[in-house]
């Protein structure tokens, strides 16, 4: 699978975990040079707290299209370590 935005390759990895439709990717598959922190967060009641990074390609920024859970609920322990996208990221083959 490949996470894709403003047409780079953010992630690349054949081992992903769907959740609720979304890949979750491994983090080290997340090319750091595109990525940087963002203080957003949101809770998901069966998940827990998701914390975000913006994505900066080519000079254009898309904020928070990036998401993941440091410390997921138990329910949801198997997307630790691995980050989802959105915002218009293209998740493909």
């Amino acid at each position: 699978m490949k996470a894709i935005w403003n047409g780079v390759v953010i992630a690349e990895s054949d081992d992903t975990v769907v959740v609720e439709g979304n890949h979750y990717f491994p983090e080290a598959s997340l090319k750091r040079e595109y990525v940087s922190f963002s203080n957003h967060r949101t809770s998901c009641p069966w998940k827990g707290q998701a914390h975000y990074y913006s994505l900066f390609v080519d000079g254009d920024v898309n904020p928070d299209a990036v998401w993941y859970y440091p410390e997921p609920s138990e329910a949801a322990r198997e997307i630790k370590g691995r980050v989802a996208f959105w915002k218009g990221v293209k998740v493909t083959e």
